[in-house]
């Protein structure tokens, strides 16, 4: 008894856990629940990009992605479409025509000449910027919107005076013929990369005017400094010849990839336009919670109707384990940060009915175990036993599902797999866990230990039933 008891305690603090969750934690709201705008940006070939491959798809994404976070629009997602188009859900923006002008436009790619005598004032300014952008990734998780446009316009102030630090010597994205990342051989990664002829000659007269002095090469994605290398004095005399230099610092293998992908990005001169805008409603996402929120509440009744009726005081169980199976569910859907779209909820919905299956098999081999004569405590102990491959097979299998789905699918897809698979996990946790342990606990009381309590229509034949 005492071990039912621990888990009890555990039960009734993960519930309160739970609830505590739910109402500091608010949930994310995808697209098609809170109302936003999406677009779709063809991307097309140009006179120097003949064709669209997938890594200059990719590149294209990387541009896209940093403005869309320069507008400051939680939980938006950008992804490709096909072979040359992306796809822009930007949840809670009302106004499509305003992030049509930030999205649009080929990017701007420029390395500078840090300007002498900001040595000093640049790693302030950096600093800045730095725990600005940091602030800005919070308020957007607390949703507080006149925040949240304050400290974009702080932003914007400290990318313009890092921008002052520097001057501009014709050195362009259209210049840079490739960028990427390049593994040193012993774990250390840089990023190299490679100009033109003439991108190479005005390179190395950069490099040469910077070498040893301590300024830095400023590159800049947008007019946002995203890297600021410094030369070696071993260049004073020559600079950097060849068209080609390597950045190195303290990169990883995520981080030069990062940096490569957005100097690509800046390089392409592929022209980029907005093919396709559309508001969606948020007063129709709201029509949509309340929808999910009546089906999924007047499904979870019936099944309480149905399980109680039919099982009796194991029904009654299974109703209170679906109800804290659904506060943990959620309560993880906000720690995890899932953003709830329709097909989400379907996923969550769906869970359920696994979770109900799960305490069903438990039941159903219960009964069977009364009905053989087993004791009472034998025949839960006995019904648990024998519906848990049942229930691990299947729960084992339809995760499997769920991560195929969510590694192979995009979009919704990987929200319908995402919630199901929490949903999965949670439901075998309860049913096992939670359901056990009430049952266990009820046997332990003389007035509820009564088999037809747990199998209707059976004699009360176990008069001496056994406890915990």
């Amino acid at each position: 008894m005492g071990r039912q008891r621990w888990l009890l305690m555990l039960i009734v603090a993960l519930v309160a856990a739970s609830v505590y969750t739910l109402t500091q934690v608010p949930t994310k709201l995808g697209l098609d629940l809170r109302g936003g705008a999406q677009l779709t940006i063809q991307v097309s070939p140009s006179e120097e990009i003949k064709t669209i491959t997938e890594r200059d798809l990719e590149a294209v994404q990387k541009v896209i992605e940093n403005r869309v976070n320069g507008l400051g629009v939680a939980e938006a997602v950008v992804q490709t479409a096909g072979q040359d188009q992306i796809v822009v859900q930007l949840p809670g923006v009302d106004d499509p025509d305003q992030a049509e002008r930030v999205l649009g436009g080929t990017a701007q790619l420029d390395f500078k000449e840090q300007r002498q005598g900001t040595e000093q004032q640049l790693p302030i300014e950096g600093s800045v910027l730095r725990e600005l952008q940091a602030k800005q990734l919070e308020l957007r998780d607390s949703g507080d919107e006149a925040a949240i446009t304050a400290n974009k316009a702080s932003i914007k102030r400290s990318a313009e005076a890092i921008d002052k630090l520097f001057d501009d010597v014709g050195l362009t994205g259209k210049n840079l013929k490739d960028a990427f990342a390049d593994n040193q051989g012993t774990g250390a990664w840089s990023v190299a990369i490679r100009f033109d002829s003439e991108g190479g000659d005005k390179f190395a007269e950069l490099t040469k005017r910077l070498a040893g002095t301590g300024r830095s090469i400023g590159i800049f994605l947008d007019d946002v400094l995203i890297s600021a290398p410094v030369v070696g004095p071993e260049h004073a005399q020559t600079g950097i010849q060849g068209g080609g230099a390597t950045i190195t610092g303290s990169f990883d293998a995520k981080s030069a990839t990062e940096l490569g992908v957005q100097l690509k990005g800046g390089s392409l001169p592929v022209p980029i336009s907005i093919v396709e805008k559309r508001a969606v409603s948020a007063s129709l996402g709201q029509d949509s919670i309340n929808r999910s929120l009546y089906a999924g509440l007047a499904g979870l009744f019936l099944v309480f109707v149905f399980m109680v009726v039919y099982y009796r005081l194991p029904g009654i169980i299974a109703a209170i384990s679906l109800a804290v199976y659904t506060m943990l569910t959620l309560a993880l859907f906000n720690i995890f940060g899932v953003t709830l779209t329709l097909p989400g909820i379907a996923g969550f919905i769906l869970s359920i009915g696994m979770a109900v299956d799960a305490n069903v098999l438990i039941f159903e081999r219960t009964r069977e175990e009364l009905r053989a004569g087993k004791s009472l405590y034998r025949s839960v102990e006995s019904g648990f036993f024998r519906a848990f491959s049942s229930i691990l097979d299947g729960n084992v299998t339809t995760l499997i599902a769920c991560a195929a789905l969510f590694f192979l699918g995009a979009g919704l897809v990987k929200g319908f797999a995402l919630t199901l698979a929490i949903g999965v996990v949670v439901s075998m946790f309860t049913a096992l866990t939670c359901s056990r342990t009430l049952l266990l606990y009820v046997l332990t009381q003389p007035s509820l230990r009564r088999p037809e309590l747990f199998a209707p229509g059976l004699a009360a034949q176990d008069k001496s039933v056994e406890t915990a």
